[in-house]
């Protein structure tokens, strides 16, 4: 990627997305003279839907039996974590497996943030705590931040990552490439993968590119994939079905996460955000074109702030899932 793709307007990402809707919606095939209903698209792919816990906010982890059963009875199959829920990687298996749930990846920060470590610290001992939980891939949730920002005096950690995120440079964008392939071949060595979670910071123009570009292009494909979060590419003003066509086999995991038409194109983690099927995202080519271009893993997010309880988000948003044909 050696240039800038180019900015579109919301409206044109959303009538792009919302083109052909009601068509696929009639889709059907004929058998024996008889029309059948298109089969949901989860179903004919024998795929399950995941979800990303960190949708269901930091009272999940208080009682994560609890939590895990009510994931399970709505009826997601798998899970994305966002850290290990403050406790120790085998106890996360043992009440996975209680809810009859699977890990497929973690949420692992670039530089550590707590006691669950990062990507800057003991490989061997993340690897240790990736198998034990039953996960395959480990996911850098947002970009490694450079050493010259500083929380500032009465900044909450929201105002300083927009901050950041206006400040990156090309430099800075190659550095957690870099990190990244560093990173992806230690984990590679212990039979895991590592992969890079997009914001739309990301899309903000920088050397005539973006850093999304710059990380795409300066990874090794072998050491490093990606998990697209079509909801923040959306919200960058960026169609992901364009993005994921263009970079086709790059992108193995993704956020389906929606968003309202109210949400204006932006670089700073900014979004109205929506249970899927609510919003301006057109799924029904949105989710064959990703399985198209290579992504296998679906999870559900939402971002705050929610209109109902985070869990009846996510029940709502599973329920569109289960039934939309694409």
């Amino acid at each position: 990627m050696n240039r800038e793709e180019p900015m579109q307007s919301h409206s044109t990402v959303s009538r792009r997305m919302m083109l052909g809707g009601a068509l696929s919606g009639a889709a059907a095939m004929a058998t024996s003279g008889t029309a059948t209903a298109a089969q949901p698209f989860f179903a004919a792919k024998r795929l399950p839907i995941g979800i990303q816990l960190y949708a269901l906010g930091p009272e999940a982890a208080k009682d994560i039996d609890a939590t895990f059963a009510e994931v399970a009875r709505i009826g997601f199959r798998t899970v994305e974590l966002a850290g290990f829920m403050g406790r120790k990687p085998a106890e996360v298996r043992a009440a996975l497996d209680r809810a009859g749930l699977a890990c497929a990846s973690v949420h692992v920060q670039g530089r550590a943030m707590g006691p669950d470590g990062g990507l800057d610290g003991d490989l061997v001992q993340l690897a240790d705590a990736l198998n034990a939980v039953g996960a395959k891939q480990a996911v850098m949730p947002i970009f490694f931040i450079p050493e010259r920002f500083k929380l500032a005096p009465g900044e909450d950690r929201g105002g300083f990552l927009r901050r950041v995120a206006t400040g990156m440079t090309a430099d800075d964008w190659a550095f957690n490439a870099d990190f990244l392939n560093e990173k992806g071949s230690a984990l590679k060595k212990a039979g895991l993968t590592l992969g890079y979670h997009n914001h739309n910071c990301e899309f903000a123009p920088v050397a005539g590119t973006n850093g999304l570009e710059i990380l795409l292009k300066r990874t090794d494909p072998s050491l490093v994939n990606f998990e697209i979060d079509v909801g923040w590419v959306a919200a960058a003003g960026h169609d992901p079905i364009a993005l994921m066509a263009k970079h086709k086999g790059r992108f193995n995991l993704m956020h389906v996460k929606d968003l309202k038409a109210s949400t204006k194109p932006n670089f700073v983690l900014s979004m109205d955000p929506t249970e899927v099927g609510s919003g301006v995202l057109d799924w029904k080519r949105l989710l064959p074109a990703a399985h198209a271009a290579g992504v296998r893993h679906f999870f559900f997010e939402q971002e705050p702030p929610f209109a109902r309880s985070r869990i009846e988000a996510a029940r709502i948003s599973f329920d569109y899932l289960a039934r939309v044909t694409a």
